[in-house]
C-alpha cells in the first residue's frame, strides 16, 4: 500500500474537496483523483461518494480514516525520534574537572573541530559537582560519554587514558613569610596554618601520604573540596596551601614556590566506559585525544 495515497486519503477526508486536497499536498487535481481511485481498488472498498462539488467519507470510509490517522500519527513519531536519536548520535557530552576547562579541554576541542570541519558534531560540557568521583559516577549512569578527571578507582568497567598531569606546588601569600623562597621542601610547610583538602577531594590521601614521608600532618584551618577554592583561600591570607600547578595560578595574587620533595605528580585521565556503544562522534573524539596524546 502506497503511504503518500494514505496521507493523500487523510487530507482530502478533511477537507472533502478535491482542488483544496490537491492544493495542500502540492500536486495536481488528476493525480489525487487517480491516488484515491487506486486505493479504493486496492482495498476493494468506497471510500468516498460525490456531493455536489465536494465528497464524503462513505461509512467505511470513516471507519478507515480513523485506522489511517492512528497509523500515519505512529509512523510520524516514530521518524521523530529517529530524527532526533540522529541527531544525539552526533552529540559529545563531556564533564570535566574545572582546572582542565579553562585552557586544556576548550584547546583541545577546537583542534578537534579545525581538523573535522565537515562533520556535523555537537558538545555539551559539564562540570558536575567538580569531583572526580561525581563526575565518574555520571559516566556509570551515563549522563557523560566521556569524562576528564583524576583516576577514581581500578574498577574494571572503565578505561583511563592519561592526557595530562601537574606537579605539586606549594602557593603562599605574597606577604608570608615563605614567599621569598625559590624552592620549598613539604617538611617546611609543617609549622605554618593550611588549606587542606576534604576527604572527598581525589588529593586527600595523596596528601596525607607525602605529608606522612615528611614526618608530620599540617595544621589545618580549612578543609576544601576543589583545589581552585584551595587558591582562592590562599589568595585572601586564610594560609598556605600545597595543590597542583593550575594556570589559573599565574593570574592570583599568590607566590607559587616549586616542591623539591617529596616529588610527586597528579595525572589527568580520559574516561569512557569499556563494552559499551560509542556514538561514531564520541569514537572519533576519544581517538582524536589518544593520537593527541
Amino acid at each position: 500500500m502506497n503511504l503518500y495515497h494514505l496521507r493523500y486519503f487523510s487530507v482530502l477526508a478533511e477537507t472533502e474537496n478535491y482542488t483544496k486536497a490537491a492544493k495542500l499536498l502540492s500536486i495536481t487535481q488528476p493525480s489525487l483523483s487517480n491516488a484515491i481511485h487506486s486505493l479504493e481498488q486496492e482495498i476493494k472498498v468506497k471510500l468516498f461518494a460525490k456531493k455536489g462539488r465536494n465528497v464524503y467519507l462513505t461509512k467505511s470510509g470513516k471507519l478507515f480514516v480513523t485506522e489511517v490517522n492512528k497509523a500515519l500519527t505512529t509512523l510520524d513519531h516514530g521518524i521523530s525520534e529517529v530524527q532526533k536519536s540522529n541527531q544525539h548520535d552526533t552529540l559529545i557530552r563531556i564533564a570535566t574537572l574545572r582546572t582542565l576547562s579553562t585552557q586544556w579541554l576548550p584547546n583541545t576541542v577546537h583542534d578537534f573541530l579545525a581538523a573535522n570541519q565537515r562533520t556535523q558534531i555537537h558538545f555539551e560540557f559539564s562540570t558536575d559537582t567538580g569531583l572526580s568521583p561525581d563526575i565518574i559516577h555520571g559516566l556509570r549512569t551515563e549522563k557523560y560519554d566521556i569524562c576528564f578527571c583524576s583516576k577514581v578507582d581500578d574498577q574494571e568497567d572503565i578505561d583511563y587514558f592519561p592526557i595530562a598531569e601537574q606537579e605539586l606546588v606549594v602557593i603562599t601569600p605574597n606577604n608570608h613569610p615563605l614567599a621569598a623562597k625559590k624552592e620549598i621542601n613539604l617538611a617546611e610547610t609543617l609549622p605554618y596554618k593550611q588549606i587542606t583538602f576534604s576527604p572527598r577531594s581525589g588529593l586527600y590521601s595523596i596528601m596525607r601520604q607525602l605529608f606522612a614521608e615528611c614526618g608530620g600532618h599540617p595544621i589545618s584551618v580549612y578543609s576544601i573540596e576543589e583545589d581552585q577554592a584551595v587558591a582562592g583561600l590562599v589568595a585572601n591570607n586564610f594560609g598556605i596551601a600545597v595543590v597542583p600547578n593550575m594556570t589559573i595560578l599565574k593570574s592570583m595574587p599568590i607566590k607559587i614556590i616549586p616542591l623539591t620533595f617529596p616529588k610527586w605528580k597528579r595525572v589527568f585521565y580520559m574516561a569512557t566506559l569499556k563494552q559499551h556503544y560509542k556514538t561514531p562522534a564520541v569514537k572519533h573524539f576519544v581517538d582524536f585525544i589518544k593520537e593527541q596524546n
